[in-house]
């Protein structure tokens, strides 16, 4: 049997559909299981031990390449990618077809894909955009306010394939633990004698952001109060941001921003304590191997995409206009209102 899975996007998003990847695995053990993915996330599940093929979409760069100034020789070889990854897509005649992206790029290659059976999700779902038209097999609509790992086992339930385990199994590489542990070597971060935690302080929504000020003072308290060992993380656009953090701190922290492959900070979260995170994906990669998360919420719903998994906090300010989804807002408010104490509060329960 030959199943193909299609979620492009984003880490979070692809890190939620794991468990419903081991599912489908265990209820087909023999079955040759193929994932469609964006490169961004594509290291979250090459190597992972349930899936037999990995088709790494490079959408982004194609379209930049093809819509940007580029010279014609780079235009050409980007086309000639794209054409040689349609024709992957396309050399098996699938039994099962899952779109767990619902969305118009995944809708096309579904579209695409050679499929007996082509399932997700029928119109009613919020963010669809008319993805439910290339499918021959609709399931009807979940309440999009069940959590987003949550409607990917309810799509698997209604397609006949049922499981009650939650289980990520990142493909984290001994190597990965080895070059963490060199890493932080060389930033003289020593994990045997205190605690150790991780600070990841920026978000792709600016509506996401928490002041920069109060997370050096946040992190002055956690090493002063509590003897904490420090680390931010974030990718290495976000490294000029962490410096600026760890400049207006008394004490000292390692600023690992763009210096970890995913499954590198897959490997420094399983080592840390606890991490203290904006609404991002590496909150959820920090779930997903176990470390209890601080989570700081504004206009996103902690109950939809929140850390999933018991023993994690979220904190927010509470207020009526909250989830609002927006990723622009001239106040800023929700974000705002959450203070130093508030976020430290959450740190207390996690330790």
């Amino acid at each position: 049997m030959n199943i193909l899975i299609i979620k492009l996007s984003a880490i979070g998003d692809v890190i939620h559909t794991l468990p419903a990847l081991n599912a489908i695995r265990k209820h087909y053990p023999d079955a040759h299981i193929t994932w469609v993915v964006e490169e961004a996330a594509s290291p979250l599940i090459e190597g992972h031990a349930a899936l037999d093929r990995v088709l790494v979409s490079k959408r982004k760069r194609w379209v930049k390449k093809l819509m940007g100034k580029s010279p014609s020789v780079e235009k050409r070889a980007a086309l000639k990618d794209a054409y040689l990854f349609i024709r992957a897509l396309r050399d098996t005649r699938y039994d099962l077809i899952i779109d767990f992206q619902q969305l118009l790029k995944s809708g096309v290659l579904v579209g695409l894909s050679k499929g007996e059976r082509k399932t997700g999700f029928n119109k009613g779902m919020e963010h669809q955009e008319h993805s439910y038209l290339f499918l021959n097999e609709r399931i009807l609509p979940v309440k999009m306010d069940n959590h987003a790992l949550l409607r990917n086992m309810m799509l698997l339930d209604a397609l006949g394939i049922h499981s009650d385990e939650i289980a990520f199994n990142l493909p984290v590489r001994d190597q990965d633990r080895r070059m963490v542990d060199e890493l932080l070597s060389r930033h003289g971060v020593k994990t045997s004698d205190r605690p150790l935690a991780a600070i990841n302080p920026v978000a792709k929504w600016e509506t996401k952001l928490w002041s920069d000020l109060k997370f050096s003072r946040l992190a002055d308290r956690l090493t002063e109060q509590h003897g904490i060992s420090l680390v931010f993380t974030g990718g290495p656009e976000d490294r000029e941001t962490v410096r600026k953090i760890i400049s207006g701190m008394k004490t000292r922290a390692a600023n690992l921003a763009g210096e970890t492959s995913l499954k590198m900070l897959a490997a420094l979260y399983e080592k840390t304590d606890f991490l203290v995170t904006t609404d991002t994906g590496p909150m959820h990669l920090a779930a997903a191997v176990g470390t209890p998360v601080a989570a700081i919420f504004g206009p996103t719903a902690p109950w939809r995409t929140g850390p999933f998994g018991p023993g994690h906090q979220v904190i927010r300010a509470g207020m009526e206009c909250s989830p609002c989804f927006k990723r622009q807002c001239r106040t800023k408010e929700c974000m705002e209102r959450i203070s130093v104490e508030d976020v430290l509060d959450g740190v207390r329960r996690l330790l």
